[in-house]
């Protein structure tokens, strides 16, 4: 069970380091401009070697981030719980903190995968017919990244959680 939840924990640590990274850096995207290469992120756009802040408000950027941000905010709230529970399992029976951590988790995960989803939309029908010769960078790579390991932190912490479940109801059956 504490292995589970060891694994969990890593898999959330690094995940949340990867979104944290990833929302903050400016490669989700590389271009050719004007025969010079270009970069973007979901807060600055670098040209010639400078870098400019987005100051357009344009949906999915700002869609993006919130969702970048809401991730690592569950994330960050699923690593407490997760760390609360190896002290000591819940007093309170209906409520379990391996179980709140594994949701948390899950909903990270989901958050990083509506993120990724609209950016990923966007970019390929949108931007990706105006640029001509484009790709996506490491930022955007991080960010999928990311959601895997948010992902197995869930699946860790619910199989913890169930490990306990069994050993506690006396089987899977109860």
């Amino acid at each position: 069970m504490y292995s589970f939840m060891g694994g969990g924990l890593f898999c959330a640590i690094v995940g949340n380091i990867l979104l944290v990274v990833s929302t903050a850096t400016d490669y989700w995207m590389q271009y050719r401009l004007s025969g010079s290469f270009a970069h973007q992120g979901l807060w600055r756009y670098c040209m010639s070697g400078k870098c400019y802040m987005q100051t357009d408000s344009i949906a999915y950027w700002n869609a993006t981030r919130a969702f970048m941000i809401l991730s690592g905010m569950s994330c960050f709230a699923g690593i407490i719980a997760g760390i609360l529970s190896f002290a000591h399992f819940s007093a309170f029976e209906k409520f379990n903190r391996s179980f709140a951590a594994g949701i948390m988790f899950f909903i990270s995960t989901l958050f990083v995968l509506l993120a990724m989803a609209i950016y990923t939309g966007v970019t390929v029908n949108f931007l990706g017919k105006r640029f001509g010769d484009w790709r996506f960078s490491w930022s955007y790579i991080l960010g999928w990244v990311a959601l895997l390991m948010t992902f197995f932190a869930g699946i860790f912490y619910m199989c913890a959680y169930r490990m306990h479940e069994c050993r506690r109801g006396g089987g899977p059956g109860r």
